[in-house]
């Protein structure tokens, strides 16, 4: 009878997930509450976690974002962008995800991409690229890198577990580096040859001939950067440094007093703090006024993707928190009885719970019990880039919302969205890399 609940509660979940992607924008946040609202009253189920910290985070890194955008920050960057890849503008596709997983790993936390979202968005849009492929690749690229990030929540997960094997957090990145870095360049191999060409794609035709947008000239030359697009985009560019700085360095966080001890900010607070900062500092300097940021095109896409986001994940933590237990058992189980399927696993979990460190505690201890070589236990972890399996991710809801040309997109099935094939082929890559390089390691 417990299966047969979840499987409806399943299902209704998809159902109001394809619901709101049909009607578009927001919608899937507002039929997300109404999934939470059924949940309560058919099913007796208490409402889950709200996502408030990253929802918090979108709409500081959205603020700075369209400050900097009507400053004329983001044609000063695309304008940079532009000199690397004009000549070859393809290299997009693998450019932008490899240094979204750079920022990503180094400041320990997949939100860094908010950051870069708007730049790579404009540069493939400027070189007629489809946004699709690089925007995709670059979103899940930033979740691949919480595995190889030596400051993640997920890593210090995997370090404690380890540690009583005398595997060590260099042991861990000699597997999930190189392996995450190759599956990155063999996912833009696969990605470059994915969609139609963005001309000929026919939602684009359609938006253009609508006049919902405005195609990119042939071969235009990019703005002249103006002295407050340059420093707008200095100071954001600052802003991102610095978190990722803190992120590796710690005694870079201000210290605080908690209950009578000094302790470092936390990461997710410091991003608020330091992008807020950052579009306060673009208004003081770079002469916009304040009260025309809620009017960029920037800050209208991530609002619209804060509330799709609160929704949608609101009514996924609702459901995964009835039925923990039994999701995670019932995997455990399947890994006992095969330990290849640890990967599987790891997968699963952090599709359910989207959750990385949630899927790290859940399955690797299930692995230590067997009598795994750590090694091959680090070698399958990144398969938790499985937390993209289903588009509730902020990330995925941000960037669809973004991609004016609807090339990124969630499909009527919901498991259909452009962000699946990035997620299957780095969890595969990553993992068989992961697996053939752990024999030399182990």
């Amino acid at each position: 009878m417990n299966t047969f609940l979840i499987a409806v509660q399943g299902l209704m979940l998809l159902a109001l997930i394809a619901v709101g992607v049909h009607f578009k924008g927001m919608a899937i946040g507002l039929f997300g509450a109404v999934g939470v609202l059924l949940f309560v009253l058919l099913f007796d189920v208490a409402p889950g976690a709200v996502p408030v910290s990253a929802m918090l985070i979108i709409m500081s890194v959205v603020t700075a974002a369209g400050a900097m955008q009507l400053a004329g920050g983001i044609d000063f960057l695309v304008a940079q962008a532009q000199k690397v890849i004009r000549r070859f503008p393809n290299q997009i596709t693998y450019v932008a995800p490899l240094t979204t997983f750079a920022f990503c790993a180094g400041a320990g936390t997949g939100n860094i991409y908010y950051s870069l979202m708007p730049v790579i968005y404009e540069v493939s849009l400027a070189n007629k690229v489809r946004p699709e492929r690089p925007l995709a690749l670059s979103a899940t690229a930033g979740q691949l890198a919480i595995t190889a990030s030596p400051v993640s929540a997920a890593m210090a997960a995997m370090v404690g577990l380890l540690a009583p094997t005398g595997f060590k957090i260099t042991d861990i990145l000699m597997i999930t580096v190189p392996a995450s870095i190759a599956a990155i360049i063999i996912g833009g191999l696969v990605m470059s040859r994915v969609g139609k060409p963005l001309e000929e794609d026919p939602e684009y035709q359609r938006r253009v001939a609508a006049g919902e947008l405005t195609p990119p000239a042939t071969d235009a030359a990019p703005k002249p950067p103006t002295r407050e697009g340059r420093i707008s985009a200095l100071l954001f560019l600052a802003g991102v440094a610095f978190i990722i700085a803190a992120g590796i360095f710690p005694e870079l966080r201000p210290q605080v007093t908690v209950k009578g001890a000094l302790v470092g900010v936390d990461l997710a607070q410091l991003i608020q703090i330091t992008m807020l900062t950052v579009a306060a500092a673009i208004v003081a300097l770079a002469g916009i006024k304040a009260s025309d940021i809620v009017k960029s095109p920037l800050f209208d896409s991530g609002m619209v993707a804060v509330v799709a986001l609160f929704g949608v994940a609101w009514m996924a933590n609702t459901f995964i928190a009835a039925h923990e237990s039994t999701i995670v058992d019932g995997l455990g189980s399947l890994a006992r009885q095969a330990p290849v399927m640890i990967a599987v696993a790891l997968f699963a979990v952090a599709a359910m719970t989207t959750s990385q460190s949630s899927a790290t505690f859940s399955i690797i201890p299930i692995g230590i019990a067997l009598g795994l070589n750590p090694a091959t236990l680090a070698a399958m972890w990144p398969a938790v880039v499985g937390v993209f399996l289903l588009p509730t991710n902020g990330s995925q809801i941000a960037t669809v919302e973004l991609d004016r040309t609807g090339s990124t997109r969630i499909g009527r099935a919901v498991i259909n969205h452009s962000f699946l094939l990035p997620t299957l082929i780095y969890a595969v890559v990553s993992v068989g890399l992961g697996l053939l390089i752990s024999r030399a390691v182990g």
